[in-house]
């Protein structure tokens, strides 16, 4: 709505005197209804008072006389026209902590109005936080939020992994056996603890939540495993109440086939893990692929893994395929206890046809459980030709 104002006002400014802009302002401002005054102030950089003026003249239906419009370059004023040496300084106050693309027009600042204003006032100039905003503007400065854009060192085989995953996750679906993309999801204070985002409740009557963050010793956090499976849309997830080991992921995994794989693919003889390069499945973690071992032999399929390169775990499918919607779900709504994010995530369907199972995984994983050199040589592990740290295969032994 404000750029449609604005857009609405550049085009006829330079047509409209002094009555017929208020006129305007003030048409605009009734056609909006409560809160129009502030809205097009904010949208056209005319003042409140002006909007508020020519809502009243057109409320009497007396108007202004039309001998009273002021001539062109008449009234009080601009700030930068009475302080010449405004505008630099204010560029000096600025300059030093901009921030943006040098080569871009456009800059944001960190530094408040109201500070910059305080700051001007303190160097002998007159100046208001709203000034202050119209001359940012003005100067090609605007407000901006973070943007999560950076990943990291981009590894130079970044793309061509992606490609290689691609390739294999075609070539195992198009035999009919099973691929999934797993991951820890985001570990959850469990408790009367505000969760982001809003929900529709009687008005008035939000959820009352604790004012500080601090774990609850005796419900602890929640963390969420979760499986997906790429071929049907599918999801598992294990609520861990301990900590994000190897050991958990795996044993995920091996509920996540015993409750769904084996009825979903009666006669697979191979089972394709795409994961992130690190945390409890990183490509580097030795508990991880004794894990895995043990898990090809109680299931006796050769179990492949293609990690995702470093820093790209956000285009891992089930982030934007399974964690994205269980969010969305539960959005403000305090995970109050283990139960009720069970029940959440259970209930996480989509237009699509996505299903979600939920279980409370409720057994302890010890931390740094070391895996010997003995217990490696153990493992039949077969890197790929193709960066084999991020791709390889496990191999059951003999029944």
């Amino acid at each position: 709505m404000l750029q449609v104002i604005r857009q609405k006002y550049r085009m006829l400014k330079h047509s409209l005197n002094e009555r017929s802009r208020r006129v305007w302002a003030a048409a605009e401002a009734r056609v909006l209804g409560f809160g129009g005054a502030s809205v097009v102030a904010r949208a056209t950089g005319v003042s409140r008072s002006t909007i508020v003026r020519g809502l009243k003249e057109a409320g009497s239906g007396r108007g202004a006389r039309e001998d009273r419009v002021r001539r062109p370059g008449g009234g009080r004023k601009s700030a930068t026209a009475i302080d010449p040496s405004l505008r630099a300084a204010l560029e000096r106050l600025v300059d030093p902590v901009s921030r943006g693309d040098p080569e871009s027009a456009l800059r944001w600042t960190c530094k408040s109005t109201r500070l910059l204003a305080k700051e001007l006032v303190a160097d002998g100039h007159q100046a208001s936080d709203w000034l202050v905003r119209h001359l940012l503007y003005d100067l090609g400065y605007s407000l901006q939020a973070n943007r999560k854009t950076k990943e990291g060192t981009r590894h130079p085989d970044r793309d061509a992994q992606f490609r290689h995953i691609n390739a294999r996750v075609v070539r195992q679906l198009r035999l009919r056996q099973p691929a999934i993309s797993v991951d820890t999801k985001k570990k959850e204070l469990v408790g009367d603890f505000k969760n982001g985002g809003r929900e529709w409740r009687p008005r008035g009557n939000p959820h009352r939540v604790q004012v500080h963050d601090f774990i609850d010793p005796k419900k602890g956090k929640a963390i969420p495993y979760g499986v997906y499976d790429l071929a049907l849309n599918r999801g598992w997830v294990a609520v861990g109440i301990d900590h994000d080991t190897a050991a958990f992921a795996v044993h995920t995994i091996r509920r996540w086939w015993k409750s769904m794989g084996t009825k979903a693919y009666p006669r697979a003889t191979s089972l394709l893990i795409v994961a992130d390069s690190g945390g409890s499945n990183g490509s580097r973690v030795r508990l991880w692929k004794w894990e895995l071992q043990r898990l090809a032999d109680a299931t006796q399929l050769t179990i492949h893994v293609s990690h995702l390169p470093p820093g790209t775990s956000k285009w891992n499918k089930i982030e934007h395929r399974l964690f994205s919607f269980i969010s969305r779900n539960w959005r403000g709504r305090p995970l109050l206890t283990h139960a009720t994010i069970v029940k959440l995530i259970a209930s996480t369907q989509t237009a699509t046809g996505l299903k979600v199972r939920c279980i409370l995984d409720t057994r302890r994983y010890p931390k740094e459980v070391k895996v010997t050199d003995e217990q490696m040589a153990t493992i039949r592990l077969k890197p790929d030709s193709f960066h084999g740290d991020w791709n390889y295969a496990i191999r059951p032994h003999e029944a």
